[in-house]
């Protein structure tokens, strides 16, 4: 998801680049993202996998939380800056502190809220271009759900194989929730730019979501 923001546009705006206050917005975001879903990995699912001592476990659910984090959080939001800046906007991310607090906390109550922050765009940019840089995010997460969800399904068992299942999980479901057809998510700006490829993209990310949650592809 990305905001409008009322920024001043630097100059040399429209290349491929990040700033010192961005790179400081993404580490904030990913380190509280990570601790939130280590917090409901490890104690919904990860603290019960046999043959696992309670710092091996809990390594695992960090390692696992980061790489989801890193690809079904942060790689969306990258996605939505690159193809912005590429269409010559100005775009960087910036950490929402109240959510990424509510995250934690709710982590702490068993189960997941995640609004960590926006990609805010300024410039001016047609119809068409906010309509792509609106679904470059859930692609992305379509595109990295089904790549780990496959290496898991290949690997069958184990621990490496849950992880990508996990990670899978993550990006599919949230390739799924973004598309939903509700302002301010990308599901919407996509509707308005393009109903037939909003229709092909949420209904795939719809099935995908749904068969991962009735476990139709374990």
């Amino acid at each position: 998801m990305y905001s409008p923001n009322t920024i001043n546009i630097p100059a040399g705006y429209g290349k491929v680049a990040f700033g010192k206050v961005e790179m400081k917005n993404i580490l904030i975001a990913v380190s509280a993202l990570t601790l939130a879903f280590t917090l409901v990995l490890y104690t919904g699912l990860i603290s019960n996998i046999d043959g696992l001592t309670t710092v091996e476990s809990l390594l695992y659910a960090v390692g696992v939380s980061f790489v989801a984090v890193l690809t079904g959080f942060m790689l969306h939001e990258l996605a939505h800056k690159i193809v912005a800046q590429r269409s010559g906007a100005w775009a960087e991310f910036r950490a929402y502190p109240m959510g990424l607090l509510m995250a934690v906390l709710f982590a702490f109550m068993g189960f997941l809220f995640a609004a960590p922050g926006a990609v805010y765009i300024q410039g001016m940019i047609s119809r068409k271009q906010n309509g792509l840089i609106s679904i470059a995010g859930p692609l992305t997460n379509l595109a990295l759900g089904l790549s780990f969800m496959g290496l898991g399904l290949l690997l069958n068992s184990g621990l490496l194989a849950l992880a990508l299942y996990l990670i899978g999980t993550v990006n599919l479901m949230l390739a799924a929730f973004n598309l939903l057809p509700i302002p301010p998510l990308d599901g919407y700006k996509v509707m308005k730019w393009n109903l037939p490829v909003y229709i092909v993209t949420f209904g795939a990310s719809a099935a995908l979501a749904a068969m991962v949650y009735l476990n139709v592809l374990v």
